[in-house]
């Protein structure tokens, strides 16, 4: 069983930045594959980036390519993803997800959620 804690959302200006993490604890293997999703209200969860649980082959929504990044720190078995030049339209909850095999954007195939942090982008 893998558990999973996002933290580091938070309210910031258009143009800001902003650093999520999702720490992991339990059974997880750097081949399993993590992603981060996000949910506006009155929206579907959507895809926002994702890679293996090392940090390797990231793979990003188009409406995030070139502003955000995923990373990993070995030492804190950590994931965390750089959002840059936020805009007001990626106001949402950010959710980590973790699933055994690499490369899906659709949310019901991910097994492992964390709870959740709130990105608030004012304009």
């Amino acid at each position: 069983q893998v558990q999973l804690v996002e933290s580091g959302g938070g309210s910031v200006q258009a143009g800001g930045s902003l650093r999520l993490s999702c720490a992991a604890s339990g059974r997880i293997f750097s081949n399993y594959a993590m992603a981060w999703f996000r949910q506006a209200p009155g929206k579907e969860r959507e895809f926002v980036a994702g890679s293996t649980w090392s940090g390797s082959l990231p793979y990003y929504a188009d409406s995030v390519k070139g502003r955000f990044t995923i990373s990993r720190d070995n030492t804190k078995n950590t994931v965390y993803l750089q959002m840059n030049s936020l805009k007001p339209e990626d106001t949402a909850v950010y959710y980590c997800a973790v699933r055994k095999l690499y490369g899906s954007r659709d949310p019901t195939t991910f097994t492992s959620w964390g709870q959740g942090t709130q990105v608030t982008v004012s304009s």
